[in-house]
């Protein structure tokens, strides 16, 4: 049985989740099957059956065995692996109000859980992230997600400014969250219609290649005189200011 850091996959837990992955068309490589674990849902085996029909190998292990791999203090038995499909830019769809969530070389899976977690609550259309130098969609980051990992169109790319200027012709326009002389309040910032919002990594920040493609370039005030935010609080704060102008 191997543990949850051998398997280097995309790790999905617990009934519910498993079910809605699988309602998403996620396709698992191997689903773990508990019948020890704390709690049992009355639908779990025929989810199992499901899963073997669709290709995966079907594992019943022990309590012991469940545990190395599952995240939850306490497993519900049931915890799908497999490859995180990501999509091709050139296949998102951008509907007229349409909202991408841009990852600057993000590294802590904890801030991108985060953020795929309320890009998906707000309804983002998309979520773009480098191929390189960054933070996938590894078991952490999914964990961090909430489920969200598994509802959002996520397309990796080799070059994020060439990814963002096919975008731009596309009608979206961008705003970066940093500092800078350039910047303003990101509630003065208009976020209707097609809409990129650029989040930089940790502690540099946005590129500067990325930056150049910016439309707009947002802070979040803060007169307590703290330095910053954690990249997830700070997306989600301009993610629901989104929200709220769109409502």
């Amino acid at each position: 049985c191997a543990t949850r850091e051998e398997s280097g996959e995309m790790i999905v837990e617990g009934y519910r989740e498993c079910r809605r992955a699988l309602d998403n068309g996620y396709r698992p490589r191997a689903i773990f099957h508990c019948p020890e674990c704390y709690l049992k849902n009355e639908n779990e085996d025929a989810l199992v059956a499901e899963c073997g029909q669709k290709g995966a190998e079907v594992y019943t292990c022990s309590k012991t065995c469940f545990e190395k791999i599952a995240y939850k203090e306490r497993p519900d038995g049931l915890l799908m692996v497999g490859p995180h499909v990501s999509i091709k830019l050139k296949d998102l769809k951008l509907p007229e109000n349409a909202l991408v969530i841009v990852l600057d070389h993000l590294e802590d899976p904890q801030n991108v859980g985060s953020i795929l977690r309320t890009a998906c609550a707000i309804g983002a259309t998309g979520v773009i992230i480098p191929e390189d130098r960054a933070c996938g969609i590894t078991p952490a980051a999914v964990r961090a997600s909430a489920g969200g990992a598994e509802y959002l169109k996520i397309a990796h790319v080799v070059n994020l400014p060439r990814a963002m200027e096919d975008l731009k012709e596309a009608g979206l326009w961008f705003t970066g969250l940093d500092w800078g002389e350039d910047a303003k309040p990101y509630t003065q910032i208009d976020f209707k219609g097609r809409v990129g919002l650029v989040i930089g990594a940790e502690g540099s920040g946005i590129s500067r290649l990325v930056r150049e493609k910016c439309d707009f370039i947002g802070v979040l005030p803060m007169p307590g005189g703290f330095e910053s935010l954690n990249a997830g609080v700070a997306a989600a704060v301009t993610m629901y200011e989104i929200l709220r102008q769109r409502s």
